[in-house]
């Protein structure tokens, strides 16, 4: 059939740039699901660094007992409802069509970051109005994410997907590196311009997708499976979030693991989840298609992103921690200005990832995607290492190299992991395939803040309190105010040091303060003081998170060179979409 240019659908009502059978359109796929993928990445991590900012702009203190929830679900919220939705999502692409879940995808999501700018509340009421619609943005993310990979697929034949695929995956990942800079910069001007930077590039792709994307996929109309959808969605929402909530302290326990409620959620959710895979067995037409998991490959590669998102979303909350507040107070920054320099000197990171994942994802083409996907863990596995024995205080040229040597793992991994997942289904699975991966991934990064958060808390509550304590005598604190602080729980320190500020001027308390003298108090509430005090334990609780990602890393590593189905198969498939002669 001969390429068309600037043809016009009228029954679809809207003119069209390329046919689908155009030799440039799967680049026109390729290009706008990237930038959909990116924008949506982007937003993930962009509110991660730029809280303090955020607090402030709403007058909200973050230390107040109360109002840890607000930031946990500022953190957690985002990346709970697209790991909730992406595969009812995708799922419903593979019904109703990828590319209209897609572009109501694009515009949802642009139409929120227009509402999220302009929030008019303060306090809790202005951190309820962000939670509430960065959730319906969160819609919008997941629709994007969940159709993103199988409109790729769709287009793009067998022996070039690995490519294209290992392209929107840059963007994906990149995308959750790049917003830490970019909140980092933001942030410094106006808070809400970290919501105003979707608006411009929401607009120009929403426009583009609709005038330019073409349904190319094969549909297969059926029954939406709404039980699988209440089971699935109740059952996440309730496992992640009582895992979550577990970080917080409760009933004189350091954290909350005792709380009925977060027993409710996690009891509750599992019994979910368990209806839920009873129920997927069970009708026709599932939302979640549990038998692409007899492919080993399928499976392998599920459990392997799920655990490199885990690990990859606790080093992001790791450094941020470290730097912000520790190592650039400690060398003589404000801590106004640590989002700033935190998110640039993390740019070896993005470095070393954009570095890999486009040769990885060309080269597993050509040579086999396993390999690729397992060393690109191993590496990892071998920075988590290098980490784990840097100082606290280190010399930046060795952390550098040893966030780009991550990023360049990560990069060797995303590409063909993803190639691997997608081509083990067939073609009328692909958009719940592609949710299924998402799901893996964005879970991973929810559950990265309760599974990480939980090991550094506990490596604080070993040696904090007595470091503390002795500190702040040594000062000249009271030994009864020195205690009665060093006892409170480590979550509130986590979260000062994560927000990169120092609270040792509200624990203590004007009327402490102004019995010491002069130069103690500009010790105490200086810059220094704080980090220097909290460096040896929190290296304590490194020490635990490191170790966890080492392992698994390595784990991961041995379910990338999982093998499925037989190679004739594979290249039966590749044949039957190859493009003909």
């Amino acid at each position: 059939m001969e390429a068309r240019i600037g043809i016009e659908e009228r029954g679809a009502g809207r003119a069209q740039w390329l046919d689908a059978e155009h030799p440039r359109y799967k680049w026109v796929a390729l290009s706008n699901t990237t930038l959909g993928t990116l924008i949506a990445t982007i937003n993930a991590s962009i509110v991660l660094i730029s809280l303090p900012a955020i607090f402030n702009g709403i007058r909200l203190d973050p230390l107040r007992p109360g109002n840890v929830s607000y930031l946990l679900w500022m953190l957690m919220g985002y990346m709970l409802i697209t790991a909730v939705l992406v595969v009812s999502l995708g799922r419903m692409g593979d019904i109703w069509g990828r590319v209209r879940i897609y572009n109501a995808g694009f515009l949802i999501f642009t139409v929120t970051s227009v509402i999220l700018s302009v929030d008019p509340l303060r306090g809790g009421a202005g951190a309820l109005w962000l939670i509430g619609w960065r959730v319906v943005q969160a819609v919008g993310g997941a629709m994007l994410m969940a159709n993103s990979a199988a409109i790729i697929t769709d287009a793009f034949p067998a022996h070039r997907r690995g490519m294209a695929l290992g392209v929107n995956m840059v963007a994906g990942i990149a995308g959750s590196f790049i917003g830490l800079v970019l909140g980092g910069l933001l942030a410094q001007w106006d808070w809400r311009s970290i919501f105003w930077v979707n608006v411009p590039i929401g607009l120009l792709g929403t426009v583009w997708a609709y005038r330019s994307l073409h349904e190319t996929g094969v549909r297969r109309p059926a029954r939406v499976d709404w039980w699988g959808n209440v089971t699935f969605g109740f059952g996440l929402t309730a496992l992640l979030a009582g895992i979550t909530y577990g970080i917080q302290p409760y009933g004189g326990h350091t954290m909350g693991w005792t709380n009925p409620w977060v027993l409710a959620g996690l009891i509750g959710g599992s019994l979910l989840l368990a209806a839920f895979c009873l129920v997927e067995s069970r009708v026709p037409e599932p939302m979640f298609a549990l038998r692409l998991f007899r492919d080993a490959a399928f499976a392998g590669g599920n459990a392997a992103a799920l655990l490199g998102s885990i690990a990859r979303g606790g080093l992001q909350f790791m450094l941020i921690i470290w730097l912000q507040g520790i190592w650039l107070p400690l060398h003589g920054y404000d801590y106004a200005d640590t989002p700033l320099w935190a998110g640039i000197y993390l740019i070896p990171l993005t470095v070393g990832f954009l570095a890999a994942a486009p040769l990885a994802g060309h080269l597993s083409d050509r040579f086999g995607a396993r390999p690729f996907a397992a060393a690109g863990f191993a590496v990892m596995a071998a920075s988590f290492a290098g980490l784990l024995l840097l100082p606290t205080d280190f010399a930046y040229w060795a952390f550098a190299l040893l966030v780009f040597v991550n990023g360049l793992g990560g990069g060797l991994f995303a590409a063909p992991n993803t190639a691997v997942i997608m081509s083990s289904v067939p073609a009328d699975a692909r958009g719940a395939a592609s949710g299924m991966r998402a799901t893996f991934q964005n879970a991973g990064m929810v559950l990265s803040i309760g599974v990480f958060f939980s090991l550094m808390v506990a490596g604080l509550a070993r040696s904090l309190p007595g470091t503390l304590g002795s500190g702040l005598v040594a000062q000249g604190v009271p030994p009864a105010s020195a205690h009665s602080i060093a006892t409170l729980p480590p979550v509130g320190t986590l979260f000062a040091a994560f927000l990169g500020y120092s609270p040792i001027r509200q624990l203590l308390g004007p009327h402490v303060l102004a019995q010491l003298p002069t130069a103690r108090q500009v010790t105490l509430t200086g810059r220094q003081f704080f980090p220097d005090l909290i460096s040896g334990p929190f290296h304590d609780g490194l020490v635990v998170v490191f170790s966890l990602a080492i392992v698994m890393s390595l784990v991961a590593a041995a379910a990338s060179l999982v093998r499925g189905r037989s190679a004739a198969t594979a290249q039966h498939r590749a044949a039957k979409e190859a493009p003909k002669p």
